[in-house]
């Protein structure tokens, strides 16, 4: 029994000599090493969109008669899209043609009148003129006066009447004109056009439906505007400024990099996803490109000769420029507070200050590690 007592005890004490030593030999660790020709860029999610989308309608309600394109093709600024069934409307334009023909009719004849009145007064004021001089030296009786007098005022009133009823017919056949005018609008209405050289993206209507007013009948977008839109974390758009380059990769084509860059910025952030939208146009991109399809960016915003990159999962309290981390000093694991700048889209922050002179820094992060621990560096991280 005491001799079993003593291997066990021997065995306990070997144990405890064993962690002692596990724990306390020097922890091999690797270190970060500068690299040199680092880019700094930052990861986007989004989708090929169009800065110029249109839904197009009619301005009046009507039953579609006809529609001359579909979706997928392209048309030129002006063409015929779809047209409304135009009977009633010729009926109105018809009668606003004949409206506007007999108010220049009636018009011509007031026109025509006017020079008659108007040589009637000049008669009349002439023939008062004699008979008043005549009265004046008794050759005339004052009768004969009174009465060119009053051939005269009625010469004038009808003169007034004439000018007057020129003006009303005037009016008349302005308004008949501005009826044919609108009337002419509503019937060129019943044809809806391309506002631009566009594609066709979807048809939402057929030949036969009634549609309302501003109705959408097609959406359509000018193919010159296609871009693509990203969202990039809010804690990362410092970074970004217009002109920056990026490179995009559609889901369409995952094996090939297309050449972009930033056009835009948005102004408001999501405030439940925290993301700022982003913009950049596309110079080499497919001929055919698909709204909605996701996309991938990647926006260069810097570049360094030399940085020591350091993964942000080994910072400890990173707040985005500043945190600690461990490091290697005096042979020993040590944490210090370090100043962070830029990242970069593999997750890594450039280590911009705070390491201590002749110390390196512990990457990646091993187990066992604590302040004091002594150490073995082994390597370099890759």
């Amino acid at each position: 029994m005491r001799k079993s007592r003593i291997v066990i005890g021997g065995i306990v004490v070997a144990l405890v000599a064993g962690i002692w030593v596990l724990r306390h030999r020097p922890l091999p660790v690797r270190v970060l090493a500068p690299e040199t020709d680092v880019t700094l860029r930052i990861y986007g999610l989004g989708t090929v969109e169009a800065r110029v989308l249109s839904a197009v309608g009619f301005e009046l309600a009507g039953a579609v008669e006809s529609l001359a394109v579909d979706a997928g093709d392209r048309v030129a600024a002006g063409q015929a899209l779809a047209q409304l069934h135009p009977e009633e409307q010729q009926a109105k334009v018809a009668q606003a043609e004949a409206g506007l023909a007999a108010a220049q009719a009636a018009l011509a004849k007031a026109e025509a009148a006017l020079p008659r009145a108007q040589a009637v007064l000049a008669q009349r004021a002439a023939a008062d003129t004699r008979q008043q001089e005549l009265a004046r030296t008794d050759r005339a009786s004052k009768q004969s006066a009174e009465e060119t007098q009053r051939d005269l005022a009625v010469a004038r009133a009808d003169l007034a009447v004439a000018e007057a009823d020129l003006a009303v017919l005037r009016a008349q056949a302005e308004e008949a004109g501005a009826n044919l005018r609108s009337a002419r609008t509503l019937l060129e209405k019943h044809v809806l056009s391309a506002p631009y050289d566009a594609l066709i993206i979807a048809r939402k209507a057929e030949a036969g439906t009634v549609v309302k007013a501003g109705d959408t009948i097609f959406s359509l977008i000018d193919p010159k505007t296609i871009w693509i839109q990203a969202y990039i974390d809010e804690e990362r758009a410092g970074q970004l400024a217009l002109g920056q380059p990026g490179t995009i990769r559609l889901r369409s084509h995952p094996q090939q990099e297309f050449s972009g860059e930033l056009v835009r910025i948005g102004l408001e952030s999501d405030r439940v996803n925290e993301e700022r939208k982003i913009w950049l146009s596309c110079s080499d991109c497919p001929a055919e490109m698909f709204l909605g399809e996701q996309a991938e960016v990647l926006v260069t915003t810097g570049h360094r000769d030399r940085a020591l990159m350091l993964p942000e999962s080994e910072i400890t309290g990173f707040d985005g420029a500043s945190g600690t981390a461990w490091i290697a000093r005096d042979g020993t694991l040590a944490r210090a507070a370090l100043r962070f700048g830029a990242r970069d889209d593999l997750g890594r922050a450039e280590v911009t200050g705070g390491l201590p002179e002749g110390a390196q820094i512990v990457s990646p992060v091993p187990a066992g590690a604590a302040e004091g621990r002594a150490l073995r560096v082994e390597g370099r991280a890759p």
